[in-house]
């Protein structure tokens, strides 16, 4: 192992430059002169880190062409399930769960899912409107992390469309993370703008406003820095140095080469529907994913969430070839732009989970490994907005807490068509919640309040 003589480098440092008089940061990957001895734990003692992603879209899914046909560990990718193929292993579907949600207004149940708590109604909002009735589990973890190694970065919330429902309203139609406790909950705006997202991660200065030249120069920026560590550094470590030099240069060049309808303004304006179907949501969403990758590879964030379609989506996903309706709209019926659209959002889970698993770690294995992905809905099917037997995935090994390679697990079987209205569920979603906050808070004995809490993690689908 080549590691520093006399010294071993904290997992804290940082390369440093300026811009003018402002300082610029640049956090580096995992390196064996931050690992203890035997390489399976930080210098300091620390465990290795694990890493938690939530995920969103809205409308719903067409269950009949979701649900595999076989449950446990042989089993079989379903027809909208395909997009996985290359990471199936580390696929988990959950399917059959009940919500528990004491209030239906449509849409707005399904996300006890992210957190295990009825949504506080609305009256004095127009339309379907709602608050979180608690903290959702992204910021469980996030501020367990943050209670023993707080990263940089308490968490990241992104969003792929910045295209929300008019009709839906109060916090819970606005993102998909909270923090707080019931009753004191506050709403963390999720960031669309790749650019922003770039600067709050990565370079604690802020450029001129259409000054690209800036926000492209960080790599000169460090580059001094970076000479003076790549000196210290043994063989194996200078080379990890310069593939994530390379890394942070292709991630620039990415969001340099983004259509200029990527290049929003700091507020997105949702009454601006001339450009709904023209957003590059496929490249907005990799980009997004490589930043999570890139953040969680430096210990900048352990915590994200991904929103990409809200709730009651109205967004015309041109890009899965359907182009005369919302997929809100096409939720409505059991149709092919439905299953189109439906097909196109797991194909940009599998990409976010792609990022991670390109990503090596220097104790072995990948980011995939030792990442946690939560994805749901707001609905189990649009058409019906019944919200039960509503999808959960999940998605890579959590650091060896997940089981792998990854099962089916089914509550209940479908006992017919699983997208009749009172279709059968079983059990209590919010298990799945508690079996994933345990990766990170062992400690933790339940999740949620009220009906729809839970103190029994689902222990199926834990390693």
């Amino acid at each position: 192992m080549h590691v520093l003589r006399n010294k071993r480098l904290d997992r804290r440092t940082l390369l440093r430059g300026a811009l003018g008089s402002a300082g610029v940061f640049l956090a580096l990957p995992p390196l064996e002169a931050m690992l203890d001895a035997h390489g399976t734990a930080l210098a300091g003692g620390e465990p290795l880190p694990r890493q938690f992603i939530s995920f969103l879209w809205g409308n719903g899914m067409q269950l009949g062409r979701f649900e595999p046909n076989q449950v446990g560990a042989d089993w079989a990718l379903s027809e909208l399930l395909m997009p996985f193929a290359p990471v199936k292993d580390y696929l988990t579907v959950c399917t059959g769960l009940h919500n528990h949600c004491e209030e239906f207004i449509t849409h707005h149940e399904g996300l006890i899912g992210l957190n295990g708590y009825t949504y506080i109604l609305r009256p004095d909002l127009p339309g379907f409107a709602s608050d979180w009735g608690g903290p959702t589990i992204d910021q469980l973890i996030a501020d367990h992390i943050a209670a023993s190694t707080p990263t940089p970065v308490h968490s990241l919330q992104v969003q792929i469309s910045k295209f929300l429902s008019t009709i839906d309203n109060g916090t819970t139609a606005e993102g998909i993370s909270a923090r707080g406790e019931p009753g004191n909950v506050v709403a963390l705006p999720a960031d669309y703008e790749p650019v922003s997202v770039w600067e709050r991660l990565f370079g604690e200065f802020v450029p001129d406003a259409g000054d690209s030249a800036h926000r492209l120069t960080m790599l000169d920026l460090i580059r001094d820095d970076a000479e003076r560590l790549r000196g210290q550094l043994g063989v194996s470590d200078g080379q990890r140095l310069d593939a994530h030099l390379q890394g942070v240069y292709e991630l620039e060049q990415k969001i340099a080469a983004l259509p200029p309808s990527c290049d929003l303004p700091a507020v997105p304006t949702l009454v601006n529907t001339g450009v709904n179907g023209q957003e590059p949501l496929t490249e907005v969403n990799r980009v997004m994913s490589d930043l999570i990758a890139q953040a969680f590879l430096c210990d900048v964030t352990r915590v994200a969430s991904v929103l990409f379609l809200g709730i009651a989506g109205e967004v015309v996903l041109s890009q899965a070839g359907v182009t005369n309706v919302t997929h809100h709209q096409a939720s409505h019926s059991d149709t092919e732009p439905y299953a189109a659209g439906v097909t196109y959002i797991m194909a940009r889970i599998a990409d976010l989970m792609m990022s991670l698993r390109n990503v090596e770690l220097v104790t072995g294995g990948t980011l995939l490994d030792s990442a946690m992905v939560y994805a749901t809905s707001d609905c189990a099917v649009g058409w019906t907005h019944s919200v039960r037997r509503q999808p959960i995935l999940l998605g890579g090994g959590g650091g060896g807490h997940l089981v792998h390679p990854g099962i089916h697990y089914q509550a209940v079987p479908a006992d017919g068509s699983p997208t009749a209205p009172n279709a059968p569920s079983e059990g209590n979603m919010s298990d799945v919640l508690l079996a994933c906050l345990q990766g990170f808070d062992p400690s933790a004995t339940s999740i949620g309040g009220g009906a729809p809490m839970s103190t029994t993690p689902l222990t199926e689908i834990i390693a």
